[in-house]
This record gives C-alpha cells, sequence and structure tokens, in this order.
C-alpha cells in the first residue's frame, strides 16, 4: 500500500475531482460520511458530541460531520476557531449547518473555551495534513484544552498539530484517542515518537481515483497480505533438501545459547534445506538435543565451514569476547554469501567492515545509534537509515512497531504485522534465524526482507492471540510460523 506525502494527497485530491469527475464538495461529503458513519456505532450511541473545527478543509469535513451527525439525532456543539479566512468549502458546509438550526460558536479567546464533559466526544477537525508549521496562538491553547479531557478525542484525518512528512517533536499536538484517516497510511502514523497522538488508526475508503497509482510513485509502501503472498517461492514436487539451501548460524556464546536454538530453530522453519550452527564442542550436546534437526560445526575452520553453505547468520546471542570477534571479522571479509547480520556483531561495522553486497543487517534503535550515530527524532532516523543501505548497499531492517526495511535503491518499506508482545528477549534472534533461512532458500535480498518481517510478525500476532501479549515468548513465535505460513500460503 502506498504511503503518500502531504503534497501527494493532495495532487490525489485534485486528480479525483478532474477525472470522476466529482466537485470538491461532494468529495467533501464522502470523507465526512465515512467518519460520521464510524461515530454512528454503538460505542459513541447516547454521547454528546463536541466538534472543533479550523478555517480549512479539515474544518470543512467537521462541519458536514456536525450536519450529519445532527440529521442522525445526535447531540451536536459546534466550535469554530476564528479565522480572517475560511476555505470556500468550509463556507458552503457552514451554511448548510446553519439551516438545520444547529448552534455554532466562534472562539477568538480563551475566555470562550467549553467546559467539556467527561461522556462527552470530542471531535479534532482543526488542521489537516496540509499543516506546515507548529500551532501557535489561540490554536496551540485550544489544543492544550482540548488534551484536558479526560473522554474521547477522535482526529480528523490526522491529529492536528502533526506533521504528515516531517517530525513534530516540541509541538503542541492534539492527543487523540482514536484517528481516522483516508485512503492511505500517513508516514507520521509509522514513527514512534507519535504514539501518543494516535491513538487507535483507522483507515477509511472514501473512493479516491486509484488511476492516481500509476500516475504518481510513492517513496514508502506499507507491506499487504496479497502483495506478500506474491513473494512465495513455490516448491517442487519432486524437489530434495539441497534444492532448498543451506544456512549457516555462527550465534550463541557460553550463557546466551538461548539465542543460538531461538535462531536455529527459526531457521529450520523458514523452508530452508539443512541448518548448521557452529558450535563449541563442550556445549554440543545443548544443540543437538534442543534443536536435532541441525548440523553441529565444531571445528571452526571457516573456509572448511563455509562450504556449501548458501547464506550466514551472524550475530545474537555473542557475549563480546575477543575469539568470537576475531572470526567474526574473517567472516564478514572474506566470505562471499549472503548473510545477515545483528546483534553483536553489528559493533564491527563501524570498524569499516564491508559486508557482501546485499546482506541484510537487523538493529533495534539502540544498536541502529550505535552503529551509526545518534538521531534527533524518528524521521532522521530513516533517512539516515535510506542513506546507509545505499552508500553501503545493503538492507537494513530497523525493528520497531511499525519496522522499517530501507533497501540500495532508496525504497522503504514499513510493516504492519506484530504487536508488543514481541518485546521480549529473543524474538530478534528469531527473526535473524528466519531471514537466513530465506536468503538460504534463494530468495532475492529484498524479498527475504520483506517476506521475513511480515511472516516474523504474523506469528507474532497469531502468538499474541493463542497467548497474550503477555505470557508469549520468542519460542512461541516460532511455533506459530507453520500457522502464519498456512495464512499466507491460503487464499
Amino acid at each position: 500500500m502506498n504511503i503518500y506525502s502531504a503534497e501527494q494527497i493532495r495532487k490525489w485530491d485534485a486528480y479525483t475531482i478532474a477525472h470522476e469527475p466529482i466537485s470538491s464538495i461532494d468529495l467533501m461529503e464522502r470523507a465526512a460520511g465515512a467518519i460520521a458513519k464510524e461515530l454512528g456505532d454503538a460505542t459513541y450511541q447516547n454521547r454528546p458530541f463536541y466538534i472543533f473545527c479550523g478555517s480549512g478543509n479539515n474544518g470543512g469535513d467537521g462541519l458536514a460531520i456536525a450536519r450529519m451527525l445532527s440529521q442522525a439525532d445526535a447531540t451536536v456543539h459546534v466550535f469554530i476557531l476564528e479565522a480572517e479566512k475560511y476555505s470556500a468549502d468550509f463556507t458552503t458546509n457552514r451554511y448548510r449547518l446553519q439551516d438545520l438550526g444547529v448552534s455554532i460558536k466562534e472562539i477568538d479567546g480563551a475566555e470562550e473555551f467549553p467546559i467539556i464533559p467527561q461522556k462527552a466526544v470530542v471531535v479534532d477537525a482543526l488542521f489537516g495534513s496540509g499543516l506546515s508549521r507548529p500551532l501557535e496562538g489561540l490554536a496551540d491553547i485550544l489544543v492544550q484544552h482540548l488534551n484536558q479531557h479526560k473522554g474521547e478525542i477522535v482526529a480528523v484525518d490526522i491529529p492536528s498539530g502533526l506533521f504528515v512528512d516531517k517530525s513534530s517533536k516540541g509541538n503542541t499536538v492534539v492527543k487523540a484517542t482514536t484517528t481516522f484517516s483516508f485512503q492511505s497510511p500517513k508516514l507520521a502514523f509509522m514513527m514512534a515518537e507519535n504514539e501518543e497522538y494516535l491513538g487507535e488508526v483507522g483507515l477509511l475508503d472514501i473512493g479516491l481515483n486509484p488511476g492516481f497509482f500509476n500516475l504518481e510513485k510513492a517513496e514508502h509502501q506499507l507491506l499487504e497480505l496479497d502483495f506478500i503472498r506474491s513473494l512465495i517461492l513455490p516448491r517442487n514436487r519432486f524437489s530434495h533438501k539441497y534444492r532448498y539451501g543451506h544456512a549457516w548460524l555462527f550465534v550463541g556464546s557460553p550463557g546466551m545459547y538461548g539465542a543460538g536454538i531461538l535462531s536455529a530453530s527459526a531457521c529450520m522453519k523458514s523452508g530452508v534445506g539443512l541448518v548448521s550452527i557452529m558450535v563449541e564442542k563442550e556445549y554440543l550436546n545443548i544443540y543437538q538435543t534442543a534443536v536435532p534437526e541441525a548440523i553441529c560445526i565444531v571445528d571452526w575452520d571457516l573456509e572448511k565451514a563455509s562450504q556449501k553453505k548458501t547464506a550466514l547468520g551472524i550475530g545474537p546471542g555473542w557475549n563480546v569476547m575477543d575469539d568470537y570477534l576475531d572470526i567474526s571479522k574473517k567472516a564478514l571479509s572474506s566470505l562471499n554469501i549472503p548473510m545477515v547480520v545483528d546483534a553483536a556483531a553489528l559493533q564491527l561495522l563501524p570498524q569499516g567492515i564491508k559486508l557482501p553486497a546485499g546482506s541484510i543487517i537487523t538493529p533495534h534503535v539502540g544498536e541502529f545509534e550505535k552503529t551509526f550515530g545518534k538521531c534527533e527524532n524518528d524521521f532522521d532516523r530513516m533517512t539516515l537509515a535510506l542513506a546507509k543501505a545505499k552508500e553501503l548497499d545493503i538492507y537494513i531492517i530497523l525493528k520497531g512497531a511499525h519496522t522499517l526495511i530501507t533497501t540500495p535503491q532508496g525504497k522503504s518499506y514499513f510493516n504492519n504485522t506484530g504487536n508488543p508482545g514481541m518485546a521480549k528477549a529473543g524474538s530478534g534472534d528469531v527473526l535473524t534465524g528466519l531471514l537466513t533461512g530465506l536468503l538460504a532458500q534463494g530468495y532475492e535480498p529484498l524479498h527475504a526482507c520483506l517476506l521475513g518481517v511480515y511472516l516474523h510478525g504474523l506469528a507474532g500476532d497469531l502468538a499474541e492471540k493463542a497467548l497474550t501479549q503477555y505470557a508469549m515468548t520468542a519460542m512461541d513465535i516460532v511455533n506459530h510460523f507453520a500457522p502464519a505460513w498456512k495464512k499466507m500460503l491460503l487464499p
């Protein structure tokens, strides 16, 4: 699914108006109708609506919503933030609302802010996706007033004060409990720094013309199931294990072998033909008991160990010790096979170690900043991840609620599977094993990233349903790979 910029969203509206054709006021009617329908749900019944409108088209949406709710016999109170100029569609909807006899109050000072009952639903229609500068003056004070409301706040399209395409850190922003947005997700919705403003996000289809997809390319994509299904490689009826690759894992260390077991177990469930693990001899029984399908390599001769291996996963569960770092330096600098690099092995990148082209690294935010430097906000971090992927000719998976994947070609993808129950020790080790297994099977690095991240999150979602976010563990993610694969494979 495309994630468009604020300017592209404006163009999409204009394209729809020109090509359907439809008037802008009627397009506004569609948007308002979609939200009014949501607000007519049982969740909001028998509760008054306090609707706050700005002077632009977001405010026009709010006025149209107020009219529709009033016509459905809801109790509606409308407040307009006074301005020198109002948009044409705003003015049209104001007249329509006045014709119904709905009370409309203009706010030109803080003394006119209403006292809002706790059971009331506040509708924020002050400023939309076109906002380009922080709120100031009366608008700033009004938003601070609304944020004191202890009940529900519903944002129309985007919480007022939030920028679509850049960081809003330090800005005054409406803290919505629900955001109803239109047609496609916004980049701001992907960023952890905006979590406190968005609440639950609902995406409403208002029938914007799909011909725009062929005209305007999006810089960012949100992963969807149908797209992920198209990436899955078919399996041949007469195939054998060597056809599906031989993954090699250099993971785990004394006291941290659980990470290695998680990686190896995940790798086995990726569809790969064989998995080999480098193991210190005295710990051989641990792996052979926990992952009996895996081959254990106790001879750490890299050249010998790498023979016939098609992908390498390295780093999870390492204690940072000289012998591990030394052998990993040799592996990363001398082996020319696809690699997944995670955890402690990421420490080698600032030392000038160059990975083979097309390799994948999987840092969380802390590891990313330790590797590439501090960032002021999530947008800057995304920009840096895009730059580093291109510079180093690698794929970067920046783990988080909407995991970000950046490519050497300058594209970025956000994932929409997964949940907070995955914020547990070992979840990243599972992802490393899964990605290594996909690479070993011959998936292109980009497809391995997209399929792996989506599958990992989907398995986490299935584990959550079965076990709750609180009780699920990293091994539960591995154990839900089978139903996740099944869900992806079945139409």
